[in-house]
């Protein structure tokens, strides 16, 4: 076998000292995270196109705003998974059969019905990455620990937005 040849079937392991199965488990967690912000980002996304009505101008700014901040972060989930001596998703493929957070395939969705979707899913988000958070406290993994609190402060936040913006309108429960 040539030397590109070789290089090609290599793996790419940067080294870390947490060990195969910390990487392993982390990475695997990390990536079930990547696919459900990649998930949520075209949810708010979706939600950002087809949003109409009375608030539309509102909800319009606030997914953009928040797809922006979710997409984000899936850069860096991605890039601690390759920190970490693991390898990230692939391909829409490979997050379809990861992610957690359900699509929404509808063709129209009442903006109300909207706004309490993605609040139970950045909920569900929160759970997700209190668990990863959970783990790689366990394993001494600091850095992602410390990551992790960030994106679920930013979630939380987008929690508050999407419930106080829906108070009124019967999404709120």
């Amino acid at each position: 076998m040539n030397d590109l040849a070789m290089r090609r079937e290599a793996p790419l392991r940067t080294p870390t000292d947490l060990g195969a199965n910390v990487t392993r488990d982390i990475g695997g967690a990390l990536n079930a995270l990547l696919a459900d912000v990649f998930a949520l980002y075209l949810k708010t996304k979706n939600f950002h196109w087809h949003v109409s009505g009375p608030h539309f101008r509102d909800y319009h700014l606030m997914f953009d705003d928040q797809a922006t901040q979710i997409f984000a972060t899936t850069d860096d989930i991605a890039e601690r998974v390759r920190k970490i001596g693991g390898m990230t998703v692939h391909s829409i493929g490979e997050i379809a059969r990861l992610q957690r957070i359900p699509d929404n395939d509808a063709a129209y969705v009442e903006p109300s019905d909207m706004l309490g979707e993605l609040r139970m899913d950045n909920q569900r988000l929160i759970t997700s990455m209190r668990e990863a958070h959970n783990l790689c406290d366990e394993e001494n993994d600091v850095a992602t620990t410390s990551l992790i609190e960030n994106w679920i402060d930013e979630a939380e936040r987008r929690v508050w937005f999407l419930y106080e913006a829906g108070r009124n309108t019967g999404s709120a429960t």
